[in-house]
């Protein structure tokens, strides 16, 4: 077994003299029925926008404020000892850019011993140790607490989870091997796996409480009070602690590993293969089963050698990074400032999208928002689905009653377009065709007051064209949404050279108060997103029509790893759409974008058109195949892989080149946010650089050094 006192940890320790630390500070509580309780209370002196986290020297400083416990405790000056967080935060967990930075397999190897031995002292104090989790706690934070003895929860804690995973990493300071030996297998496989893989879903305090995470929880007014008054009972033996959730011998036995198959059966179906970090957090869970925590933690030290000096985590903070920081701050943003209010919306149309754009309107920013369409009967099928989606809201309790009366109150529908004479802001969403847009747009203009904005959510057209006869197009800007808009992240912000800074600054306020991360984009035929999902779905459609069977198309762009093959995201979005798409880019780019008929043929049958099989592709349906004629050349996996990789490579330099966004990292982000771009790969432009797409493309790299682990 490792001896981790043994071993030098200076190495991570000297490289990290740039740490912001989270210092351990120690005071003495007296406990009611007598005796003494250490308090450590863990903060770094920053506000709440710089969470306490876990590098090298936080860890050296808690370390010897655990040994100096230990002989408080071994001398009988203490009875207990707790650990807490500053005000609302317990600790965001590992401090990733230390990790990032240390990412060499040795390294990688050290910061995971280093936790093992640091955190595996609060078990070995001499006297019970407590967890008072008061808030925000995450990863290695959780870690702490499950190294303590016992755990309390404040019930207002923001949030609480493992989310390594989604990182392309694992809970490696025993988070894999304590949880499912103190939550059984199928809760453990929840938090550990499948939360992290649902956009990183987080737990509430009652949830993990009832997980089997904590073993109480108290209100926020007399948290660390009550959290004292309870340890002094567990230490006085007047506090019994009960553990029901804590898996028996059977389960080990027979509901572990078939939990254990079903768990792999699904993510395979679901994400594929090309992403390591679930599959290992799986298998590291199914080890688990021996319930030996020594041999556990060696598991994870190992774990996370592999994959902190891998490519992936080394793609996955990238990603993480512009998630977390460009999107809130987005490249060729104006000036907030210059934002005008919006208090009322107009929204042109009522069919699906029209109706989805109205109701995420009323709900984010709760202000009135008016529907429109040719006749009463469209109008009122768009209001009966906006009403119907409130109703779900509440029954999941997502809006409370009152709330989704509020909300139902704000929207409103009609035929009388005078009826949009005091909006702010005014947007269409009706059929994408250049002619029905400039139609509705000449209808509305002389209504609209001259400083409303007027916005357009088309997804591939020139927002010029369609605002060329607007008598104030600086008032013109695009506003493409993705479906579901509900769910999805991206609004493509199009700035065509008329819009002006007010135009943009409102739209860039807007996206952001609607919950949503805005990319500024070029007026370029499908934008971002796209753009470059057309080459795919044509190099996709390319190999289908020399004759290679659809599974093997889908399955060729599997080491991708993106969330679905081409042909199950048509069938998603729809051929029709799919089919204009790529008419759109066919026509802007003829000698680059592949034109198919039997797209368009398959367009024309309005039906599924791919048979699926547990969420996968199988083949065409047997309408699809009788509708297209196929060639007789089968194309290798490979070899579409190649095309895709090679089409994309070149297609994003010369978007570049073009202007249509300011960097790299924004393309990355569009796909990422837009198309489901997976995190471990870093988006799209890392991976491109990685397997020498960019190289066969255009002779260099997207980025210099390349986004790559150690080895």
């Amino acid at each position: 077994m490792t001896d981790y006192s043994s071993i030098d940890f200076s190495p991570i320790i000297d490289a990290s003299a740039d740490e912001v630390v989270t210092e351990s500070y120690v005071r003495d509580v007296a406990l009611p029925s007598g005796g003494t309780l250490a308090l450590i209370t863990l903060d770094n002196g920053r506000d709440h926008t710089r969470p306490n986290t876990l590098g090298p020297r936080t860890l050296q400083g808690l370390a010897g404020v655990l040994d100096e416990l230990r002989d408080r405790a071994a001398a009988g000056e203490i009875a207990a000892v707790a650990i807490t967080g500053k005000p609302f935060i317990f600790a965001a967990g590992a401090d990733l850019s230390k990790v990032s930075t240390l990412a060499t397999e040795q390294n990688a190897r050290l910061m995971a011993q280093y936790g093992h031995f640091v955190l595996g002292k609060l078990g070995t104090l001499g006297v019970p140790s407590f967890a008072f989790v008061n808030g925000l706690a995450l990863g290695g934070a959780m870690e702490i607490a499950l190294h303590c003895d016992y755990r309390t929860l404040d019930a207002s804690a923001a949030a609480l989870a493992f989310p390594e995973v989604f990182l392309g990493i694992i809970p490696g300071w025993g988070g894999a091997t304590i949880v499912p030996n103190l939550i059984g297998i199928e809760k453990a496989l929840e938090v550990i796996v499948s939360n992290p893989l649902k956009n990183n879903r987080m737990l509430k305090p009652k949830q993990a409480y009832e997980l089997g995470l904590f073993d109480a929880m108290f209100g926020a007014a007399s948290f660390l009070e009550r959290s004292v008054a309870w340890a002094d009972g567990v230490v006085a033996g007047t506090v019994r602690v009960e553990r029901p959730n804590v898996p028996g011998k059977l389960e080990r036995l027979t509901k572990w590993p078939a939990a254990i198959k079903i768990a792999r059966d699904t993510l395979k179906a679901r994400i594929g293969t090309a992403a390591k970090a679930p599959y290992i957090a799986l298998d590291l869970l199914s080890a688990a089963k021996d319930n030996d925590l020594e041999r556990g933690f060696e598991r994870e030290d190992e774990a996370l050698a592999e994959l902190i000096s891998g490519d992936q985590f080394a793609a996955s903070i990238y990603a993480f990074d512009l998630v977390q920081k460009r999107a809130k701050r987005p490249a060729g943003a104006p000036d907030k400032e210059l934002a005008k209010p919006v208090k009322k919306v107009g929204v042109i149309g009522a069919g699906l999208m029209a109706s989805q754009v109205a109701l995420l309107f009323a709900r984010k920013l709760r202000v009135p928002v008016l529907i429109t369409d040719l006749d009463q009967a469209r109008v009122d099928k768009g209001l009966e689905y906006i009403r119907g989606e409130i109703d779900k809201m509440q029954e999941k309790g997502r809006l409370s009653a009152d709330d989704a009366n509020q909300v139902k109150a704000l929207v409103s529908g009609t035929t009388d377009k005078s009826l949009y004479a005091d909006c702010d802001w005014v947007i269409e969403a009706v059929f994408e065709e250049l002619g029905v847009k400039q139609q509705v747009f000449a209808e509305i203009e002389p209504i609209i007051s001259p400083e409303a904005v007027i916005a357009t959510n088309t997804s591939s057209l020139s927002v010029e064209e369609i605002g060329a006869k607007l008598e104030h197009p600086e008032r013109l800007v695009g506003f493409h949404f993705f479906n579901p808009v509900a769910v999805m992240p991206l609004v493509e912000v199009v700035k065509i050279p008329t819009t002006d800074d007010a135009t943009l600054a409102t739209a860039m306020a807007v996206a952001r108060k609607l919950g949503k991360s805005a990319v500024i984009t070029a007026d370029r035929p499908g934008f971002v997103v796209n753009r470059l999902l057309a080459k795919v779905m044509g190099e996709a459609a390319r190999a289908l029509d020399e004759g290679t069977p659809m599974p093997v198309v889908e399955r060729a762009l599997a080491p991708i790893g993106l969330p679905m093959g081409p042909f199950e995201l048509i069938d998603l979005v729809g051929w029709k759409v799919a089919a204009h798409v790529q008419d759109t880019m066919v026509g802007a780019f003829p000698e680059r974008f592949y034109a198919s008929e039997n797209l368009h043929r398959l367009a024309e049958i309005d039906e599924p058109l791919s048979k699926t099989k547990h969420g996968k592709v199988e083949d065409l349906s047997k309408a699809g195949k009788k509708a297209i004629t196929l060639g007789k050349t089968q194309v290798s996996e490979e070899e579409i892989l190649r095309r895709v990789e090679d089409e994309l490579a070149g297609e994003i330099r010369i978007m570049l080149d073009e202007g249509v966004v300011a960097a790299a990292e924004d393309i990355d982000l569009c796909l990422i946010l837009g198309a489901g771009w997976p995190f471990q790969a870093g988006g799209t432009t890392p991976y491109l650089d990685r397997v020498g797409a960019s190289e066969r493309a255009f002779g260099a790299a997207f980025h210099d050094p390349r986004i790559a682990g150690a080895h």
